[in-house]
């Protein structure tokens, strides 16, 4: 059976520099993640983590490899919109929730909304289901500075979700984080996974983080370490995954 992948990676290489200064941040990448999958990508700094992270979500391009973004080929043939797919598809998280701070909680969860062309009622009935679902609708008049680290990445996490991405990317959302806030970061995570069915990536050195994912996949010297079938005790697998 052939898989539908939100994310379809085949021998992805990222070179920099020639001869001398030559150095290959990736060597090789394969990765097929389906749509429900929450999984973590590991490694010590400097390994290619989020070399790997700006390349699947179209900010970067790869020297080599081929990608396909939920079915779109992005660097075979006729190349796609990588602007439309960035903001269609694929939602950022960041270790710092980047919020704007003269915009209000509600403001900066409509602006990616905004970009994207939608406004009006359809945006802010968005807007409010969102911050509900997240259970910061009380925060919504709030500007950033008046919420908790807590509470400001839920709402990172909400703008990230505005536009239904098919993919989110996050790059060590939970590192400013104690134990409590960063588990309920990762577990609200997993219910953007499990409810409306989104491929999510956290790259992260947070060890605390193993038991909230499907899979763990380690990359050391630019290289996939372990293979991507192996899942952490009591993770969720794919019944494809043994046919």
């Amino acid at each position: 059976m052939t898989a539908n992948y939100a994310i379809h990676a085949e021998n992805l290489a990222m070179v920099y520099g020639r001869g001398p200064t030559r150095v290959e941040a990736l060597k090789g990448i394969e990765l097929a993640v389906r749509p429900g999958d929450l999984w973590a990508i590991m490694g010590p700094s400097g390994s290619g983590k989020t070399t790997l992270l700006t390349i699947l979500g179209l900010v970067t391009t790869p020297t080599g490899g081929s990608l396909r973004i939920d079915g779109e080929n992005i660097y075979e043939g006729r190349q796609p919109d990588l602007a439309r797919l960035r903001r269609e598809k694929i939602g950022f998280i960041f270790q710092s929730p980047n919020l704007i701070p003269f915009l209000t909680v509600r403001q900066n969860v409509l602006l990616p909304l905004h970009l994207a062309g939608v406004r009006g009622q359809p945006a802010e009935a968005r807007a409010r289901e969102l911050l509900g679902y997240l259970d910061i609708a009380d925060r919504a008049d709030l500007h950033p500075n008046q919420l908790s680290g807590g509470e400001q990445q839920r709402v990172a996490i909400a703008r990230a979700l505005a536009n239904n991405p098919k993919i989110i990317l996050a790059d060590e959302p939970t590192a400013s984080l104690d134990t409590e806030r960063a588990l309920n970061v990762m577990r609200l995570l997993r219910r953007v996974t499990n409810e409306q069915n989104a491929a999510v990536l956290v790259v992260t050195h947070d060890h605390r983080l193993i038991k909230e994912v499907d899979r763990v996949v380690q990359v050391i010297d630019g290289r996939i370490v372990n293979p991507a079938s192996d899942a952490p005790t009591g993770a969720r697998e794919h019944p494809q995954d043994h046919e």
